[in-house]
């Protein structure tokens, strides 16, 4: 078959939208495949928090990549995406979380990143409305939040402006060794690289890559500016939301630039149908309160759900994908997945690793630790 683009992306999520614009601008010519709607999966599920993290070295080499991407493109940004650089509170509620925030300042400082550690009383004057008692927390100023859905569409029509090609409506039933996707209708596609930028739904195409979906909730309420002031986080989310087999919930409330505050965040391994469950949003609201004792007035408009694609060490799959049975690259397949919740803040370093990689560009950061071969099987473990 005749390729007919040197890149084939499947999914228009931010990712996916953030690798098409990264591709074109690299001068590759470019087709996006989305089926549904453009940041209609877990794009539209994401709090929109861009945060540097800090569970791993990979993760905050990521991160740190994809917030000064995003820094740099703010001003081009439309009102419509709503990118506001509130900064990130981590709230420490005792001693023990404030020795939390004493190692996290010292990674952060290492880094180049600007943090800094608020007791008491200073934390009140950030944020007045947390519940008195508080021991302190991490303020992290140069994190900022954006609205996830209108950011993918923003950066996939400047794609489009620069020369992708982009079909709608069209599911792609199978990806095949050699660059070829195969649609739901039967017609065949082939490019020098195809991309997998789908999600958790990403098993679905390339099996057997270490991957699962992790459910998670959210809930926006009515407008209330000015309730908090950033992004606020509980310390106990670096304990608790990671857990790698338990459901978990955890504080975290973001301030929306319309007023209203976005309300996290669960996570769940096992549950594969997207319906609300109440048993889950009441703990969230339970521990929302905890903190922010005057949610209690405050009215909640809408609850969804999406699925996260979750690795077994918190790190995306940036790279060739593993074939499963030989545990070697697939021709002419690659992923872009994996992100888990952190899918929204790495899109733009995402992007520009893939693309680093595919034109052969000296790369941003290594991409050794995002590369799916990290999991794949060894030769010798082949039954």
């Amino acid at each position: 078959m005749r390729p007919v683009a040197d890149v084939l992306i499947v999914g228009a999520g931010i990712v996916g939208a953030a690798c098409a614009l990264e591709c074109v601008r690299a001068g590759l010519k470019t087709l996006v495949v989305e089926s549904h709607i453009v940041g209609g999966g877990a794009t539209g599920a994401g709090m929109g928090h861009l945060v540097v993290m800090d569970d791993s070295p990979a993760q905050i080499a990521l991160t740190q990549l994809s917030c000064a991407l995003w820094k740099k493109l703010q001003y081009e940004l439309p009102q419509s995406v709503e990118y506001e650089p509130c900064g990130t509170m981590w709230v420490a509620a005792d001693a023990e979380e404030m020795a939390e925030v004493e190692r996290k300042s010292r990674v952060y400082a290492q880094a180049g990143v600007a943090s800094e550690v608020v007791f008491g009383k200073t934390l009140y004057e950030f944020e007045p409305n947390l519940k008195p008692g508080l021991s302190g927390g991490l303020r992290v100023p140069g994190d900022a939040v954006i609205y996830p859905p209108t950011a993918a569409s923003w950066l996939l029509d400047r794609a489009i402006v620069q020369g992708i090609t982009f079909q709608k409506g069209q599911t792609v039933r199978e990806v095949q060794e050699g660059g070829v996707v195969v649609l739901e209708n039967g017609d065949r596609l082939c490019a020098r690289t195809v991309v997998v930028a789908t999600g958790a739904n990403a098993t679905v195409l390339v099996p057997g890559i270490a991957m699962k979906p992790r459910k998670g909730h959210l809930i926006i309420t009515d407008r209330y500016p000015g309730h908090i002031r950033h992004q606020l986080i509980e310390l106990g989310y670096l304990k608790n939301a990671h857990k790698s087999t338990q459901d978990t919930v955890a504080f975290n409330v973001q301030p929306r630039r319309t007023g209203q505050l976005l309300i996290g965040s669960s996570r769940q391994y096992g549950a594969l149908d997207s319906r609300v469950e109440e048993s889950i949003t009441a703990k969230m609201l339970e521990r929302a309160l905890w903190y922010l004792p005057h949610l209690k007035d405050l009215l909640c408009l809408r609850v969804w759900t999406g699925f996260r694609a979750a690795t077994p060490d918190k790190v995306p799959l940036i790279g060739p994908a593993p074939n499963p049975e030989t545990g070697k690259p697939m021709e002419g397949v690659w992923l872009a997945t994996g992100h888990e919740g952190l899918g929204i803040t790495t899109s733009l370093g995402t992007a520009r690793i893939l693309t680093d990689r595919l034109i052969g560009n000296a790369p941003s950061i290594p991409w050794e630790p995002y590369d799916p071969s990290r999991f794949a099987l060894k030769r010798e473990d082949i039954p």
